[in-house]
């Protein structure tokens, strides 16, 4: 990537609430052109709310999000309406809509933003489902699908109209490992094959580990490790290293601070 073109990804002292309550503390993070960034953390650390920043579904406090050169926090409606033309998002539990077949699910992008027709529409839709191999059931109905197919319908209707970004939230959640490896496969194979920037949140170390260029590991709203995956493993951090191995923090209660708590006045 040429040193004048800016990264992709963008974000700068990103600080967000929810009423009184501070969720993430000045995050700053770049995403490199054509990179694998990997967003884990437990639960309640900031990673949902990191991935909405992202996508532009929240306002932050304060702080900076760029994608593709513009701060979607300072754009109007119509060019953030442009610019998540150019992402694709591959939601948690699939968010196919139930009522509509496999094909229609991914060509429903091409309907709402472009004016192709119908004969082109379903051309491209079956040439995505080809890249994520579910090629031949675009006439089935989301219910009749598996787990790992509703995954696959997803990321193909994410990648329809060829973003340069693209979002997965938890990708291979709820898999068996056979499957959650063929997804892993098939996200490789996107960043290889359409070189996009693709952004994934998991909490599956495995496959972490397998897709990753970078990792960027939040804890309580900050971000407390950032690195490849050899310097993840390899990172000295007490709080890091007990995310990796599913150990818990030592919890010590405050007395005082409990009492408080139950009377109002903490």
């Amino acid at each position: 990537m040429s040193p004048d073109r800016p990264n992709p990804i963008e974000v700068r002292d990103l600080v967000t609430h929810y009423g009184d309550r501070l969720i993430l503390k000045g995050v700053s993070l770049d995403v490199r052109e054509g990179e694998i960034m990997v967003i884990m953390g437990g639960s309640g650390s900031g990673k949902s709310t990191f991935l909405n920043h992202l996508l532009g579904l929240l306002r932050p406090t304060s702080g900076v999000v760029r994608l593709l050169g513009k701060d979607i926090n300072a754009i109007g409606p119509l060019e953030l309406f442009d610019l998540r033309k150019k992402m694709g998002v591959a939601f948690q539990g699939g968010a196919l809509f139930s009522s509509m077949s496999v094909g229609e699910n991914i060509m429903l992008p091409l309907r709402e933003h472009t004016d192709l027709d119908e004969k082109t529409m379903r051309i491209m839709a079956r040439l995505k489902m080809e890249v994520v191999e579910l090629a031949g059931f675009e006439h089935l109905m989301p219910a009749e699908l598996s787990g790992g197919m509703i995954k696959r319908a997803a990321l193909a209707r994410a990648i329809v109209m060829d973003p340069r970004l693209l979002f997965c939230d938890e990708p291979s959640a709820g898999l068996d490992p056979v499957v959650s490896s063929s997804i892993d496969q098939l996200i490789l194979r996107l960043r290889d094959a359409m070189g996009m920037t693709i952004v994934v949140v998991t909490h599956e170390l495995e496959s972490a580990f397998k897709i990753a260029d970078r990792i960027c590991v939040l804890d309580k709203g900050e971000i407390i490790a950032l690195g490849s995956v050899d310097e993840i493993r390899a990172h000295p951090s007490e709080r890091v290293q007990n995310l990796l191995n599913r150990r818990t923090e030592e919890f010590t209660l405050d007395a005082d601070a409990y009492l408080r708590r139950l009377t109002g006045e903490g």
